[in-house]
């Protein structure tokens, strides 16, 4: 059933907008100063021997640079127990393999980083068929050290500290609070869909981390996560401009291979070119 929404005229609509791209503009120059304020944070010098498995072999997260000044590492959530990536990821990370030559031409290298191990993530790779680096940090301190790993131990001690602030202690109804928009959210479903439980699949978490490579030393330059990452995921910017918005009921995203099939547009442009030709 269709919600009735308000409707005017265009002189009625035009007004409106100009109201509302005051706003806009006005979150503009915000986010802009943001973005400096972010380049200003101070560079916290790396000095622990991270170790990755990379599709070209073993490499130190200097390695993961690529030859650049500067790297990007997308945290996702795919654990040594996860049978696929998560779907909220995947839904991000879908436009990774677009935009990583973009990035490559201004000195950046993206690079999504996570601890299932390496065959797991290529295999993953090959089925949404990505081709941007993703490295393993199976066995390694990375994830545990930028937040977005813990244990059994700390998820049922609340020790978890994720998004800058102490979690509490786990509890099978409270456990998506930090990970969703105020708790809601298919957290047990997600967690079916990378063939775990709420616990397990909880014990990874979403966030962005950024570097810089300067005299052979790496650099921390920043850090996000939860909501933080809302601006990376391409699809909610069009869907945050849709009518209707962003339509979030139940599952509402799923791998790009999981959809159900989306029929035949006999109507589109193309057929009509070629009823023409």
């Amino acid at each position: 059933m269709s919600i009735a929404h308000m409707t005017g005229t265009r002189e009625e609509w035009l007004a409106a907008r100009l109201e509302l791209l005051e706003a806009e503009k006005e979150l503009t120059r915000r986010s802009d100063e943001l973005a400096r304020r972010r380049q200003e944070l101070p560079w916290v010098r790396v000095d622990k021997e991270y170790r990755f498995q990379t599709d070209e072999g073993n490499a130190s997260l200097a390695d993961l640079f690529g030859g650049r000044s500067q790297l990007l590492v997308y945290h996702f959530m795919f654990g040594p127990d996860y049978t696929a990536g998560c779907a909220t990821c995947s839904t991000i990370a879908d436009g990774f393999s677009g935009f990583v030559v973009h990035l490559a031409n201004h000195d950046v290298t993206l690079s999504a980083v996570s601890r299932a191990p390496l065959a797991k993530l290529q295999a993953y790779k090959r089925r949404m068929g990505w081709t941007f680096p993703w490295a393993s940090s199976l066995g390694g301190d990375f994830n545990f050290d930028f937040n977005v790993s813990l244990t059994e131990e700390q998820q049922r001690k609340g020790l978890v500290e994720y998004n800058y602030r102490r979690e509490k202690a786990w509890t099978e109804g409270g456990i998506g609070d930090s990970m969703t928009k105020r708790g809601e959210g298919p957290v047990a479903e997600n967690a079916a869909m990378t063939g775990t439980d709420v616990a397990t699949y909880t014990r990874e978490r979403p966030g962005m981390s950024a570097f810089v490579l300067e005299d052979d030393i790496v650099y921390h330059a920043y850090s996000t996560y939860a909501r933080g990452l809302d601006g990376l995921w391409g699809m909610y910017q069009w869907l945050d401009r849709a009518p209707k918005g962003r339509n979030e009921t139940g599952i509402w995203w799923r791998r790009r291979d999981e959809y159900e099939p989306l029929p035949q547009n006999v109507g589109s442009c193309c057929h009509a070119a070629e009823a023409h030709a």
